[in-house]
């Protein structure tokens, strides 16, 4: 090679970089651009064009004190630091009930905010008027998108997000999650010899009646009535209270009979008992003043429980465990918790488009793990756990939410079809009935024929 042949090849090789090190934020790439990072507006995709310059959008969402000083840091900090010039307001519009009245309210009228907090069941009610986006236009956008979805996002927060009423459809976009858990004493576990809690509800059944037999606490444990328990019951065995594939409740399924009868049976040996006042959180009040070994509810009680605990006579240390039936088995663990839709009835390109940015940022490791200080909810990023080394580390409630933390590895979500709202209730009647002594075999048959005549009624 001749010196004018070098020369001309180094320079088409310095070409070929500067022109690489050139090409727009814009353009299809494989690695994460942050939210602020981007180029506006994008030259491809469905929303070519679209400049959300200026917008204003407004979040209705469900979230009180500490929590809701959590959303206005996250809002200010979006209003001061986004280059896009998108304001977003914040409105506490209530209960998630609230929300949903307000919601199919403002579907008739046209008063509706551009991002809702809403559960999968309440987002497949509102798609039945086509009012929501469906969010994979953005998700899987090359510049849009989160390139790093499979990489870092703890996928399956998003399976509910996929909606079956609605051909699978991502009627909304996962920004936090928790998980449903088994609370437990430590001290006391340490003292009657056990090194970990129980995996089995035989297991659990030995520790809670020795519990109350040798005098260490009345109740042993206050027995949680609510559907995502026995959910969570219906995992942990290894099955599901909804098969995916056909379409249809589960409820007397092998897996599903597991918790009930543990339980039932637990209550007839006088080992545990009915919550005396489940709004009043009385199975809470019970763990923490130490009356019951176990309590089980969401992880993102952690911060409740551990006041409480320190607020009374005796207080001692606290874990949490997956729910007992995996035995041997990695433990599936229910993870719950509402996702962000955004609205398209009545709105603008750039509306839709300034909402994905917010909530494209707000899912970005850093805002996840303030977010996830705040509020005690998990980050749906595994790299956020870098930032959280201080929540790990706190008095009380550090290690409890590390062991929660840990099971978001292997984790299942309720359906989100539009009527479950309506078989929750029925599941936890059902589940009263259970405990009240109906046979578990006929009372899941009945439960299981109800909710699917529900969802073949909803489908016509």
């Amino acid at each position: 090679m001749n010196k004018f042949t070098k020369v001309l090849a180094l320079a088409l090789i310095v070409a070929i970089v500067v022109g690489f090190a050139g090409v727009s934020n814009t353009s299809a790439q494989g690695t994460y651009v942050k939210t602020f990072d981007l180029k506006l507006p994008v030259a491809e995709g469905a929303y070519a064009g679209v400049d959300p310059k200026g917008t204003t959008i407004t979040w209705w969402h469900q979230h009180s004190g500490q929590r809701e000083r959590a959303v206005q840091a996250a809002a200010e900090k979006f209003n001061a630091e986004n280059p896009f010039g998108i304001t977003l307001n914040v409105v506490s519009k209530g209960s998630y009930d609230d929300i949903f009245t307000a919601v199919t309210a403002g579907i008739q009228t046209g008063e509706l905010p551009e991002i809702v907090v809403a559960y999968g069941n309440q987002a497949a009610v509102y798609q039945n008027n086509k009012a929501l986006v469906d969010l994979d236009v953005f998700l899987k956008d090359p510049v849009l998108g989160i390139q790093d979805f499979e990489q870092d996002m703890f996928t399956r927060f998003f399976e509910s997000d996929l909606n079956p009423a609605h051909d699978n459809q991502r009627l909304g976009f996962s920004t936090y999650r928790s998980v449903e858990v088994l609370y437990y004493n430590v001290d006391v576990l340490t003292e009657m010899g056990y090194s970990a809690p129980p995996k089995t509800w035989e297991e659990f059944g030995e520790m809670v009646c020795r519990f109350v037999r040798e005098g260490r606490g009345t109740d042993g444990y206050q027995i949680r009535t609510d559907a995502s328990f026995i959910a969570a019951g219906a995992f942990a065995a290894g099955g599901d209270i909804f098969d995916r594939a056909k379409g249809e409740f589960t409820y007397n399924s092998d897996a599903a009979k597991v918790l009930p009868r543990a339980i039932q049976k637990l209550l007839n040996d006088g080992c545990i008992k009915k919550t005396v006042d489940p709004r009043g959180r009385s199975d809470q009040a019970a763990f923490a003043n130490g009356a019951a070994l176990f309590y089980t509810g969401s992880s993102s009680g952690i911060p409740f429980v551990w006041t409480a605990i320190k607020d009374s006579p005796r207080p001692f240390t606290f874990d949490v465990a997956p729910i007992p039936g995996y035995g041997d088995n990695p433990p599936v663990v229910n993870v719950y918790g509402a996702s962000n839709s955004v609205v398209a009835l009545g709105k603008t390109p750039e509306q839709i488009l300034a909402s994905w940015i917010f909530l494209r940022w707000f899912s970005e490791a850093e805002q996840q793990a303030e977010w996830a200080k705040g509020t005690n909810y998990f980050p749906v990023r595994r790299s956020a756990a870098e930032n959280l080394e201080d929540v790990f580390a706190a008095e009380g409630t550090g290690r409890p939410y590390r062991s929660a933390f840990n099971l978001l590895g292997n984790t299942k979500e309720e359906p989100s079809v539009d009527v479950y709202q309506t078989v929750r209730s029925e599941t936890s009647k059902a589940f009263n009935d259970i405990l009240d002594g109906a046979d578990v075999d006929e009372r899941l048959d009945q439960l299981t024929k109800l909710a699917n005549e529900l969802l073949e009624a909803s489908r016509r």
